[in-house]
């Protein structure tokens, strides 16, 4: 067994990422502070208007077993603009720069491809600071769980995205996107139609339309989890309805006006996979939502087979 292990991230204000980063499964414990300033023992109004070069930032303990490192700097990164110099949310200053601080030097280089494959997301150069941690003074005691003592508190890290932070178990970083190319060989005309160029399959026709058994549905281009058994409904429309994603997190939603008509796109996390719509005509008793999926951007694993496949931890959710 593992010992926990410990990070200091800095994301803007440390209220807010302390109570996000708190909140994830495999977070041992959290405590806010300074870090990598040029004094020592700062107190808050130092940090703040006497530019003494220290980053808020949040320090973690972890169980590395529950919670790998990669897995956790993806949740991080859920919680910040990663491209934002010196700013996140409202705050602005040297002290709300982001940044990811090590003790241990094995970390280095998990942190610095963590950053690359980051990076690969975005045009912009990334704003985040990698290095040693070189110095840290725990903050003062009312700045510890600062929102719990006050839940009316300011917070630029929204509601939502901690709720869904407090639900994610799928680590992205074991899927890995596929080029249009493989997946061309790969994948069914059908399939590819779907999840690469948007295409909806015709309404009773698609393999999982009236599918029940236990287990998960996967996606299709990558075999990142993204629906369960547990979750799936009959909603007579003829496709795979689900009440919810297996973690919050898979599924990305954007807005869709395709048709002249108003939607809510689903598309996968790390495949970006076109999946279907979104529509708030779920059964009330479920949360109200129902995931509309193609059959073609899925590919199921039965309750039998998942442990073998690498899914055992989600065997829970396949009744």
């Amino acid at each position: 067994m593992q010992q926990n292990k410990e990070i200091y991230l800095a994301g803007g204000c440390f209220w807010g990422l302390e109570n996000y980063v708190s909140k994830i499964r495999g977070v041992v414990r959290t405590e806010v502070g300074y870090a990598n300033g040029r004094t020592e023992n700062p107190t808050y109004e130092q940090v703040c208007y006497e530019d003494t070069g220290h980053a808020e930032a949040v320090r973690v303990e972890y169980d590395p077993e529950r919670l790998p490192l990669p897995f956790l700097l993806e949740l991080f990164y859920e919680a910040i603009d990663p491209v934002s110099v010196n700013r996140q949310g409202n705050d602005r200053g040297t002290q709300y720069r982001t940044g990811i601080y090590y003790t241990a030097e094995a970390d280095a280089p998990v942190i610095a491809a963590s950053l690359r494959a980051l990076q690969k997301r975005y045009a912009k150069p990334l704003a985040i600071e990698q290095a040693p941690l070189l110095n840290y003074a725990p903050a003062e005691d009312e700045h510890q769980k600062y929102l719990e003592k006050n839940p009316g508190g300011y917070c630029h890290i929204g509601p939502a995205l901690v709720r869904r932070a407090a639900r994610a178990v799928v680590d992205p970083t074991r899927y890995q996107r596929q080029s249009d190319g493989k997946l061309r060989e790969a994948l069914t005309e059908r399939q590819y139609a779907v999840a690469r160029q948007g295409a909806t399959e015709p309404a009773f026709t698609g393999e999982y339309w009236d599918h029940y058994e236990p287990g998960i549905y996967v996606d299709v281009t990558t075999g990142e989890p993204l629906f369960s058994s547990r979750d799936k409904f009959d909603a007579g429309c003829g496709w795979p309805s689900f009440a919810k994603p297996v973690d919050p997190l898979v599924a990305r939603e954007s807005e869709d006006r395709s048709y002249g008509i108003l939607r809510t796109e689903v598309r996968s996390r790390v495949g970006d996979a076109h999946l279907g719509h979104v529509f708030d005509d779920g059964p009330t008793d479920r949360g109200g939502l129902r995931y509309c999926i193609n059959s073609a951007a899925l590919r199921f694993v039965p309750k039998s087979q998942m442990e073998a496949l690498g899914y055992g931890a989600l065997l829970d959710q396949a009744d």
